[in-house]
């Protein structure tokens, strides 16, 4: 089983790019490649350079490649949703032109991809991980929410040939077993994959064995987290809301957390995945001064259990 493993922004703290606390870009591009990744998502769109030159140069520099980009978004309301196709033009231009990642021997659809997250309703946000008291959207914003990834989808791989992977997130509107089962049933594998996270499904209450089985032949491209068990039943019981449980630590480099990465290995090898594998961990980018070990850790916890 051949295995590519990338990194990303958000394991620097780098989710807002408008948060005043973040590292410098060419600090995470450099620890990036230090640690031994050869690529790296490109983050919230304004923090790496958005002129393709610039952008192709920086990641030439350090001999990294784009193996993604992101919507990050509140992707229900229709105020926000024009914004959001300009934004999917922006960065499916920009993977095009960026360095590109390897590709795949597998089966599943080759990257660059562009991951598609629904956040930004507040009520969600504040029960992440709550499945039982989180509310659910109206029958019509699920349409609405439905559509809307569908045209971002159609957008990023007929205009731009990146293949739109739907990622279930952690106080997003799509985060439940139940909505990840209606999202499957909506959107049809021709129009996106999925990425599933396996920090996000546990954080939410899901086995990640149990739902990369069950929704295998739907996955394109997979994201690795650590949930710190401890930190993690105290923010849901006090139900925190998911990025405060970030900045809390509920993220923890792969191997020191709860989820079991030797079974995991075992699932995919006998799935025989080659596809690829971005990790990450979620943090407070004023804490960004121990990533360089943590995702270090990681990967070389990774390799040691056989990846």
């Amino acid at each position: 089983m051949k295995t590519l493993i990338a990194n990303a922004p958000c394991s620097w703290g780098v989710d807002d790019p408008k948060n005043p606390w973040l590292p410098a870009w060419q600090k995470v591009l450099h620890e990036a490649a230090l640690a031994g990744y050869k690529s790296i998502e490109l983050g919230p769109w304004g923090y790496l350079p958005t002129q393709q030159e610039e952008l192709a140069a920086a990641l030439s520099q350090h001999q990294l490649s784009l193996v993604a980009g992101t919507i990050f978004s509140d992707l229900v309301s229709e105020s926000n949703f024009p914004a959001m196709v300009r934004l999917t033009h922006d960065i499916c231009r920009n993977l095009k032109a960026a360095p590109q990642a390897e590709k795949t021997e597998g089966a599943n659809a080759q990257p660059p991809y562009l991951v598609i997250i629904d956040f930004g309703n507040p009520q969600r946000a504040a029960l992440a991980g709550q499945p039982a008291k989180a509310p659910r959207l109206s029958s019509a914003d699920w349409q609405t929410l439905m559509q809307h990834i569908v045209t971002l989808s159609d957008i990023a791989w007929k205009e731009y040939g990146v293949r739109p992977v739907i990622h279930p997130h952690a106080g997003g509107c799509i985060e439940y077993e139940d909505e990840l089962a209606q999202l499957v049933q909506a959107i049809p594998h021709t129009v996106a994959g999925l990425c599933l996270d396996t920090g996000h499904l546990y954080y939410s209450g899901m086995d990640p064995v149990t739902l990369l089985d069950q929704y295998w032949a739907r996955i394109d491209y997979l994201h690795f987290k650590d949930i710190n068990p401890s930190v993690w039943q105290t923010v849901i019981a006090e139900q925190v809301d998911f990025f405060s449980a970030c900045a809390r630590g509920v993220m923890c480099p792969l191997g020191s957390g709860v989820i079991d990465y030797p079974r995991i290995h075992q699932f995919l090898q006998q799935r025989h995945y080659q596809g690829w594998i971005t990790i990450e961990q979620e943090r407070d980018p004023r804490n960004a001064e121990t990533s360089l070990r943590d995702v270090t850790a990681s990967l070389h916890y990774l390799q040691s259990v056989g990846f």
